[in-house]
């Protein structure tokens, strides 16, 4: 068993919020137990997700997207009432780490996919994305086969690029705006969650590859790594919540 507080002060602290302006409040979101024995994690927040974990038993809840933004309303509709009504019935804490986690270098989303795809990491691309040479080249077409196999679905891809695919951006989620970007400072493929109509069309004129693997998807491995990390720095169980999503 651990403190809720201490808990959020750690992961606040080991994700440098505080250097991460985002659209809406990041870290405790919904106070519920003081005490944690079990963290559950999901990538967005939704009333699905809550019953789950109330029914693992947890009293922590991680996620990805949060409840709150900024562009919202400022208003208790029958959604957000019913969610809250979750939490509050099952006494869990929501906590939400959207962009720090996205650009964490160990634990973040986009630190996990270029590991797991064989990226080294050379330096940060965009906001929060980062950019690296792939250690064995292959052709845009391979890549996005293992994209497939990582993440378990078939990605939109793009290729247009050169014959090998050296060097690889990656920014997870909505990130397709950022496809000229990756274009225009060399690299010869972007991934990212979601493409941008003008994608094709881009690819096409500047010559790159684009594999574009769902919001969703891509977007699952950091607050997984992140409640890893917090169950055993504390003491912890820990469970991710997978509520597939196309999107």
């Amino acid at each position: 068993m651990a403190r809720r507080d201490e808990i959020l002060a750690h992961a606040r602290e080991l994700l440098d919020l505080d250097a991460f302006p985002d659209y809406g409040p990041v870290g405790l979101q919904v106070a519920g137990a003081g005490e944690v024995t079990k963290i559950a994690c999901g990538v967005s927040a939704s009333l699905e997700l809550f019953r789950h974990a109330a029914d693992v038993g947890a009293q922590l809840l991680i996620v990805h997207h949060g409840l709150f933004w900024n562009n919202d309303p400022r208003v208790v509709d029958d959604m957000l009432r019913a969610r809250l009504q979750a939490l509050f019935a099952a006494d869990i804490t929501l906590a939400a780490y959207h962009l720090a986690l996205d650009a964490h270098p160990e634990l973040g989303n986009n630190a996990r996919l270029a590991q797991q795809l064989g990226v080294d990491v050379v330096g940060p691309f965009a906001q929060v994305g980062l950019g690296g040479s792939l250690r064995t080249p292959v052709s845009g077409e391979a890549f996005a086969r293992s994209v497939a196999a990582l993440l378990g679905r078939e990605p939109i891809a793009f290729t247009y690029g050169p014959e090998l695919v050296r060097r690889v951006a990656i920014c997870s989620g909505g990130a397709g705006r950022d496809l000229p970007r990756a274009a225009a400072e060399g690299y010869d493929l972007y991934l990212t969650g979601e493409p941008e109509e003008p994608s094709l069309h881009q690819c096409r004129e500047l010559g790159i590859h684009f594999v574009a693997a769902g919001h969703y998807s891509t977007e699952r491995l950091g607050v997984q790594a992140l409640s890893a990390r917090l169950a055993e720095r504390f003491g912890l169980e820990w469970v991710f919540i997978e509520l597939p999503n196309p999107v």
